[in-house]
């Protein structure tokens, strides 16, 4: 008895201590960082910021003093839609990019000359105009960050507007990597529209036959505008990387193919993504798309494709994403 009670104890006393070593491991081992900053995956995550904050930034981004890393040496620039703002449409972005050690930068564009809330609904002005906004803002990044290059990330109007001042602002040497949420490269409302852009043209009404929203016209196929972004065949500029995300349910763009282009003989990389070929439960539409997980990590992975995230598959519901 005296010896079957030695063994238990030697047992209990193993089991005791390989317990304890095991809380100590647990305890010194280093705990994950919480996200310095909430993220939200909705596409309206950022509208109670400016309710709240008039024409401010989302946590995260446009910080004054941010020094891009080695491991993102190259700031990020939100480039919302049209309607958007600096705020209100990159809820889902501002956060996850900023916690993820990149410096972010995002600008209201193209807003009309009114007391907010018009301050926060961009996109309303002519392209030309946006994009001289555009210029302004991305010299000033460049500027405060020391960096050669940014990266852009664009929403609807935000991936069509930036290639004006590409083309013809002197911005084709400033920009690195150009993710497209929702694209529109052959313009949006389909082929019925080409005759109306034409026959407007023709009257001299040019892209501007819109008093608010000129850009709404501007980007119907067959304007002027649409042919001035496909200068030399194709809407790329040489030597950029392009990540055109897309989705089925885009009732925006129409048709969604409008946003899938190759890289032809532009010079330029090109990858085009429709989110549903990956996973067939991702419902997301226009607004969506730029709220959704999925897409906002198929945008990590093209700002950094040497360290991909696993992008999940998972229900993405319209409208929010």
């Amino acid at each position: 008895m005296a010896a079957r009670g030695k063994t238990r104890g030697r047992i209990l006393g193993a089991v005791l201590a390989a317990l304890t070593g095991a809380s100590v491991a647990f305890a010194a081992a280093p705990a994950e960082a919480a996200p310095k900053y909430p993220e939200n995956y909705n596409f309206f995550g950022g509208i109670p910021d400016e309710l709240i904050n008039h024409g401010g930034s989302l946590p995260g981004t446009n910080k004054k003093h941010c020094t891009p890393s080695a491991a993102h040496p190259r700031p990020v620039v939100l480039v919302h839609g049209t309607g958007g703002g600096q705020q209100t449409n990159w809820g889902a972005y501002g956060a996850m990019l900023a916690n993820r050690g990149y410096c972010v930068y995002a600008l209201t564009y193209g807003a009309l000359p009114l007391p907010w809330p018009f301050t926060a609904v961009g996109g309303m002005l002519p392209i030309e105009d946006s994009a001289r906004q555009l210029k302004v803002f991305i010299n000033g990044v460049l500027r405060r960050t020391g960096a050669e290059t940014v990266d852009l990330i664009g929403h609807s109007q935000g991936t069509f507007m930036p290639t004006y001042y590409l083309k013809y602002l002197g911005g084709a040497g400033k920009v690195t990597n150009y993710v497209s949420l929702a694209p529109l490269w052959h313009g949006t409302a389909g082929d019925l529209m080409v005759p109306v852009s034409k026959f407007l043209g023709g009257l001299g009404a040019g892209d501007r036959w819109m008093p608010i929203g000129q850009a709404l016209s501007q980007m119907l196929p067959g304007s002027a505008m649409v042919d001035k972004i496909w200068r030399g065949g194709s809407p790329y500029v040489k030597g950029i990387t392009y990540t055109n995300i897309t989705t089925r349910y885009d009732e925006l763009v129409l048709p969604y193919t409008s946003g899938i282009q190759p890289a032809g003989r532009s010079g330029a990389k090109v990858r085009n993504i429709v989110v549903q070929d990956s996973c067939p439960t991702d419902y997301s539409d226009h607004m969506a798309i730029a709220g959704s997980k999925r897409a906002a990590f198929m945008a990590l992975n093209a700002l950094d494709p040497e360290h991909p995230v696993k992008v999940p598959c998972m229900v993405v519901p319209p409208f929010t994403g």
